[in-house]
């Protein structure tokens, strides 16, 4: 039935065309200013194959594919090309969750011990909620697994148990993978099948995801993209990770273009699931102080031009993906690349422009700064970092690698700049309860944005510098 639906409304598009001639014409037109801008962002990111979807008001205004899904058997990508979808697979695997909630095998505030009873104690505040909203404060298990290990459901779970946790439940937001594993865990054990099954028949049947799918090495896959890395100026293949790693919720699907613009009907007329439930996977998540943090169920839920948007993106194994929902708009841009230098949220920013430029990211620019002395303790904190000299007790929730890692790298691109010139405000929020500040920092001709977040205590929580 949805498929008719779709045939009657392209109908109608392409009849009123016909008595009209403005409306066909000026999609044409948006539709030709997309394709031109993605073939030549394609080519100066040096990416392989992409795939794009673009919906506006209800209209699919481009769905192609563009350059390669495999180098070495020449074959073009397509709007039925497969592309493993990293992290936006997380947005599925919450609404496999939240079918078991609608089912009455779980409960958002059950705490996850209920389904993890050899868990460590300490996890008994954590709830089914902290693990979709990613507050639960277990540790990230990116970096700290053995990608050539074939583990079991089981083995995920004691190693995540042996994880410290950074902070209690419900106190700040810290994206972590472990989370989205042990949903994938706890929905196989209460459904006796696999989360990528429940998904199947549950949610890409129904929906009309033809080709939707859990990643498998072993199976025989039509239209399966091949994923790559850029090294030294030169395509490789992808890394290759065990079986089990691509079996878990994380992040383990494949989908193609088409399959993704049939969900996104889906979340259009929150079909599938309830629209309560829906309200829940689209909420920011409450932390204990009360303020919210702008992240839902697999959704970050955020705003662009003063309207609310929804996203996600992706990354893993030679693959990146963007999906962005511009709700003001009516707009929705589905990006799909199969370089893991890629950036598809660059295209999605670069559709949406050209779609209304009123939602084109503010380009930073001064602000009043009020605050002098944080202005002052920030200049301080780069030439610390110039110098090597971070502290590590004055970071507070970084990755566990972080202070080992990130010091040495920043270190290295403030001594290749030079001297800083001064600091200038261009950009203060706060995001639960950490307050960010953003400074544009000169660098002789050259212009650096510094970004540094602190907690309420005052310690550090995030530092970053990018060319502006």
């Amino acid at each position: 039935m949805r498929g008719s639906l779709q045939s009657f409304s392209l109908l109608a598009v392409f009849i009123l065309g016909l008595l009209t001639g403005r409306p066909a014409v000026a999609h044409d037109s948006l539709r030709d200013r997309i394709d031109a801008y993605v073939r030549a962002e394609q080519k100066r990111q040096g990416v392989p194959g992409l795939a794009v979807g673009v919906v506006h008001r209800g209209r699919v205004v481009l769905v192609k594919g563009y350059g390669s899904a495999n180098l070495e058997h020449q074959v073009p990508a397509g709007t039925d090309t497969l592309f493993q979808a990293g992290s936006l697979g997380k947005m599925f695997t919450a609404t496999a969750v939240m079918l078991q909630v609608e089912a009455g095998r779980v409960s958002l505030s059950d705490s996850i011990t209920k389904y993890f009873p050899d868990a460590p104690a300490t996890w008994a505040p954590i709830t089914v909620r902290h693990l979709l909203t990613h507050t639960s404060g277990i540790q990230d298990l990116e970096g700290q697994i053995d990608n050539r290990k074939d583990y079991s459901d089981d083995d995920f779970a004691k190693l995540i148990y042996g994880l410290p946790l950074d902070f209690p439940a419900g106190l700040r937001f810290s994206y972590s993978n472990s989370g989205y594993v042990l949903l994938g865990i706890l929905t196989n054990r209460v459904t006796h099948s696999t989360y990528q099954e429940v998904l199947g028949r549950q949610v890409f049947k129904p929906a009309g995801m033809k080709t939707a799918r859990g990643i498998s090495e072993e199976d025989v896959i039509p239209n399966r993209a091949a994923g790559y890395q850029m090294i030294g100026g030169v395509v490789k293949n992808q890394s290759w990770v065990s079986p089990s790693l691509n079996t878990t919720g994380d992040g383990s699907l494949y989908f193609s273009v088409k399959d993704l613009l049939a969900w996104e009907e889906v979340v259009d007329e929150r079909a599938i699931l309830t629209r309560a439930s829906w309200r829940e996977m689209l909420s920011p998540a409450k932390l204990n102080s009360g303020a919210s943090y702008p992240y839902g169920f697999g959704w970050e839920v955020k705003e662009r031009n003063g309207k609310p948007m929804h996203a996600h993106t992706g990354a893993w194994q030679g693959f990146k993906s963007a999906y962005s929902r511009f709700l003001g708009d009516e707009l929705s841009i589905i990006v799909l690349a199969n370089l893991s230098q890629a950036s598809p949220g660059a295209v999605v920013e670069g559709i949406a422009k050209i779609v209304n430029p009123a939602l084109a990211v503010p380009p930073l620019k001064p602000i009043p700064d009020l605050e002098p002395q944080v202005t002052a303790r920030l200049t301080t904190l780069l030439e610390q970092t110039r110098a090597g000299a971070w502290d590590p007790t004055m970071f507070a929730y970084v990755p566990w690698w972080f202070v080992a890692e990130a010091g040495p790298y920043y270190q290295g691109i403030l001594q290749s700049l030079g001297p800083a010139g001064p600091l200038v405000l261009a950009k203060r929020e706060t995001r639960g309860d950490d307050r960010y500040y953003t400074y544009l920092v000169p660098f002789g001709s050259a212009t650096w944005r510094y970004t540094v977040a602190f907690v309420p205590d005052g310690r550090v929580s995030a530092f970053s510098l990018a060319e502006n």
